[in-house]
């Protein structure tokens, strides 16, 4: 019996979740339309939502226009009750992102900071973060917690940074790093945040592959509103994935990877390190920027198919060079094209929705869903 109510239980409490996940996502919304929407019954969708109301998630908005009967009575989040901060860690940036429980971004920044391993760097860390909420007009006490973005192998079960190789680190445990902010954290690699940010509050991937051309390649699969890990917390490295047998050298000190064919520091460093200004070169049809895009992209046509051969899904292309590949996204899909075996009904291969600040907005919104699970 015991076992029976407390399974009730779970299934009422995942019901909440849900459907307050469809009312941060649709923004004003009925009852009659949730009940439609998500096939539960009425009166189980007005029992959800006068909890919701209740604990002070949900409020009520008006009425929504009749379509003949009575009309119905008006739903949204109540959006700012609870807030959340991501944190992007890079080699020489930092990233900071305020997000709302909808997972709109309030505020944005990109600053620049050096990593460098000890106390001070965190210190700084933090002393940028807490000006960035004073210049948010944050209130401290909605603040759920922070979500950090690594570029490395986070281990979830051991609570370290296994291995880094960009920054440098070896077995950082998570609470060496927590231990310098006010918040709790959690840790996320930073190609698995940029595919949560993706695919969390999306309608149309239910499962994708997250390619994310940075100053390293990473990768990352979103599948059924979660990140699949792997064994070892590696799944979704392809930026070791070789492509050249015995071809270039790449930072990990094997060759042929894809990160040396690339990364986005191949292109940002035909331009005097600023990849906006290749991107410019590229769109005045500048010679030598145009060569190099058509090796670039030849290269990342072959890790295009790779992906889709072995995983058969969409893949989004993310990152610094994603964030500019939307005007180029048909020369792309034409030399995927090329390679690819079988006769595609539709291109699987896009440009990502996060231009700037995905790694960070995808962190904080990893903090907003520990939260929205337990309502």
């Amino acid at each position: 019996m015991e076992m029976k109510q407390a399974t009730n239980m779970e299934v009422k409490k995942k019901n909440r979740n849900r459907v307050f996940r469809y009312i941060c996502r649709h923004g004003t919304v009925s009852n009659p339309d949730i009940s439609y929407d998500m096939k539960m019954s009425l009166p189980t969708v007005t029992q959800i939502t006068k909890e919701l109301i209740e604990k002070g998630f949900i409020e009520e908005s008006g009425e929504l226009q009749s379509t003949g009967g009575r009309r119905a009575k008006a739903l949204t989040a109540a959006v700012d009750v609870k807030q959340a901060v991501g944190l992007d860690i890079t080699k020489n940036h930092i990233s900071f992102v305020l997000t709302n429980l909808t997972g709109v971004i309030l505020k944005y920044v990109r600053i620049f900071l050096p990593y460098t391993h000890g106390e001070a760097y965190y210190r700084k860390v933090n002393e940028e973060l807490e000006g960035f909420l004073d210049e948010s007009g944050a209130d401290r006490s909605k603040i759920l917690g922070i979500g950090i973005s690594f570029p490395g192998i986070v281990d979830l079960d051991r609570q370290v940074i296994t291995y880094s190789h960009i920054l440098g680190v070896r077995m950082l445990p998570f609470d060496s790093v927590s231990c310098f902010f006010h918040y709790p954290c959690i840790f996320l690699n930073d190609a698995n945040a940029g595919a949560y940010a993706e695919g969390i509050y999306s309608d149309e991937k239910e499962r994708f592959f997250y390619l994310s051309l940075s100053n390293t390649v990473g990768g990352a699969i979103f599948d059924n509103n979660g990140l699949v890990q792997g064994n070892h917390f590696r799944c979704g490295e392809v930026g070791h994935m070789t492509v050249i047998p015995d071809g270039r050298i790449c930072y990990c000190g094997k060759k042929g990877c894809l990160d040396a064919y690339c990364s986005a520091a191949i292109l940002s460093d035909a331009a005097g390190g600023k990849l906006e200004k290749f991107f410019e070169l590229l769109e005045k049809k500048d010679q030598k920027a145009a060569e190099m895009w058509d090796a670039y992209t030849g290269f990342l046509a072959v890790a295009l198919n790779n992906i889709r051969m072995v995983l058969d899904c969409d893949i989004v292309l993310g990152g610094y060079v994603g964030s500019y590949a939307e005007p180029y996204m048909s020369d792309i899909w034409n030399k995927v094209s090329e390679r690819n075996t079988f006769t595609e009904d539709r291109q699987f291969v896009n440009s990502c929705r996060y231009k700037v600040g995905a790694a960070a907005l995808g962190a904080a919104l990893e903090v907003i869903e520990n939260f929205v699970r337990q309502i």
